[in-house]
């Protein structure tokens, strides 16, 4: 018999989603908790699991010692100190992104994730989707060849409805704007196939939004295997799309374009030699399914914590990565320069890029 992982989810917006993947997992997951400060929002919640209960104390959450999985999707200013409660409670965490503001509070995560022999996981699940899939087996099988050229763009639609949430848009609140609430996602993906970000050039602004935090962005950037990126992030499109074109040796691929499953497809494969094609589709062909987005990534948390094997998990060594680019990138911005990673532990924005 599968065992069954005991979660509790904490805070009810992002989280119902989180909630779906659940329920929709329920051979591997048991939601006991949804909690929220809004008790009517987290009872509305947990209709989608049958048998939690809503509450709004997270301290009774905590205290449960059947509970074995906390998961955070609170507002980003509470997520590294609500994962180090969560830690020291002895429970495994899930954590919504980003998973800090500094990558000293990402090293004390680790520090005491060590200490208490219990697992963080960042929730990064744009891999999790057929056409993701399909471009990371061609790679493991070398296929692609070299990296030579990304583009990214991540054009959103957000206005005074997304804002209303007194915390987005704030420093304090959101840890930053458009860099750390949407474009982190497709920013993680391309490092996972084309190396690290190892220099940046950051041009920002806020151009769309009355709002504390930058709404656009502008990058360049270089990768660890030689990639050459751009990325353009703006919240002021007409819709919402992200999509991905990457130029390899063998390879040119090019993603959908839907916000909330880019991963999923249809991503297309086209062979630089076309001689190639018909292997490439071959290979693709053989590419076994994937549980897309929030069930593709809790599938693989389970995995891990049951011992067995997982497909991509992604780790607290990606999320330090993550969270050291978002600081290059405030960097750069500032002082108009490119900035080379890995960042040096006495790096200026090393405790955080929030301005004085």
């Amino acid at each position: 018999m599968t065992e069954r992982i005991r979660v509790a989810v904490i805070g009810a917006g992002i989280g119902k989603a989180h909630i779906a993947a659940y329920a929709e997992l329920a051979d591997l997951f048991d939601v006991r908790y949804v909690c929220d400060l809004n008790l009517p929002r987290a009872e509305e919640a947990a209709q989608q699991a049958p048998g939690s209960r809503a509450v709004p104390d997270i301290n009774a959450v905590l205290a449960d010692t059947s509970v074995d999985l906390v998961d955070i999707c609170l507002p980003p200013r509470l997520h590294a100190p609500m994962t180090l409660v969560a830690l020291e409670a002895g429970k495994h965490v899930v954590c919504e992104k980003p998973l800090a503001g500094s990558i000293a509070e990402v090293r004390q995560i680790a520090e005491r994730s060590a200490q208490t022999g219990r697992q963080v996981f960042p929730v990064f699940q744009y891999r999790y989707g057929a056409g993701y899939r399909a471009a990371h087996e061609l790679k493991a099988q070398g296929l692609l060849g070299r990296p030579y050229v990304v583009a990214l763009e991540t054009h959103w639609q957000r206005g005074s409805a997304y804002y209303a949430e007194r915390w987005r848009g704030t420093w304090k609140g959101e840890l930053g704007g458009v860099l750390v609430s949407h474009a982190c996602h497709i920013h993680n993906l391309v490092t996972h196939l084309v190396g690290d970000v190892v220099e940046v050039a950051a041009f920002l602004d806020t151009r769309v939004n009355p709002i504390e935090t930058e709404d656009c962005a502008a990058l360049s950037m270089r990768t660890t295997e030689g990639a050459l990126i751009t990325s353009s992030v703006t919240l002021g499109a007409a819709g919402n799309s992200s999509r991905l074109r990457m130029c390899f040796e063998h390879v040119t691929i090019t993603s959908g374009s839907e916000p909330y499953q880019i991963g999923a497809g249809p991503w297309k494969f086209e062979a630089t030699d076309p001689s190639r094609q018909a292997k490439i589709d071959a290979a693709i062909q053989e590419v076994p399914d994937v549980l897309p987005r929030f069930p593709g990534l809790f599938a693989d948390v389970h995995a891990r914590l049951t011992g067995k094997p997982d497909l991509y998990l992604p780790s607290l060594q990606e999320s330090y990565h993550s969270i050291e680019f978002v600081t290059a990138i405030y960097a750069s911005a500032r002082e108009s320069q490119v900035v080379r990673l890995p960042l040096s532990a006495d790096h200026p924005l090393a405790a955080g890029w929030l301005p004085e």
